[in-house]
């Protein structure tokens, strides 16, 4: 059951009944929030093996760009515009928290997303073939387990609002399922290497959380949504400077 709810609230993948949830259910779900990646990993990879068949790299890297797009309805991108345009200029928590509350992009996000976009092109084109479909497996499980970190380790910024639904249901027992989840699944596509991954994916999502919490007096939905991006984005780029030398 809590599976179904974290599949239906992180991706746009039909099932046969979508149900509405209680707000405890999505804090309840967020231990399967890897196993939700794993399923968008998958569906990714064998996307990526059917395009490169008839396709050159290019159009491939990006149609496997627009399917992440659709499969996760935007959820997190827009999380990640909201994001970049709360941080611009020189503001109070608050002020920021009705920045991102807007519904229109800002100049800020609008140029966020275009470099992020840009740079997880450029990572899944530089990716050798060897690698790409493994990284495409990881990239949204340790992305998503990030979320996971994120929501258990740092305050809620809001008073209110569905991410602290997640903040209020995500406790140890459910950190530790989405942990282990990841640490599984890492080790089984990228051996040591793996560990190594999962631990620099951990460092980032603490950099990141830290700097949100400083300039939003904590975390909110939408900065859930910008650290799995940036977590995304870092995966591929770890996982294309190892492959450069060999590691993977």
């Amino acid at each position: 059951m809590r599976f179904f709810v974290a599949l239906q609230f992180l991706t746009t993948i039909p099932l046969f009944r979508r149900r509405k949830f209680k707000p405890e259910d999505l804090g309840r779900s967020a231990g399967y929030f890897p196993v939700v990646g794993l399923v968008i990993g998958l569906f990714l990879a064998g996307l990526s093996w059917l395009l490169i068949l008839f396709l050159p790299a290019a159009i491939a890297t990006a149609l496997l760009i627009v399917a992440l797009v659709i499969i996760t309805g935007a959820l997190h991108l827009d999380g990640f515009v909201d994001t970049c345009d709360g941080i611009g200029g020189h503001k109070s928590a608050e002020a920021r928290w009705q920045v991102m509350h807007d519904s229109r992009a800002g100049g800020f996000g609008i140029v966020g997303v275009v470099l992020l976009l840009l740079v997880k092109y450029a990572s899944l084109g530089s990716m050798p073939e060897l690698s790409l479909m493994a990284a495409l497996v990881l990239m949204p499980v340790l992305s998503r387990w990030a979320m996971v970190y994120a929501i258990f380790a740092y305050p809620y910024a809001l008073p209110a609002g569905l991410g602290k639904s997640f903040k209020q249901g995500t406790n140890w027992l459910r950190f530790t399922m989405a942990t282990t989840i990841a640490l599984v699944i890492a080790v089984a596509l990228f051996q040591l290497i793996g560990l190594v991954l999962l631990f620099l994916t951990w460092v980032v999502t603490v950099i990141v959380s830290a700097y949100f919490k400083s300039k939003f007096s904590g975390l909110t939905g939408d900065t859930y949504g910008a650290i799995n991006e940036i977590a995304e984005v870092s995966v591929l780029i770890f996982i294309t400077v190892f492959a450069q030398f060999g590691l993977v």
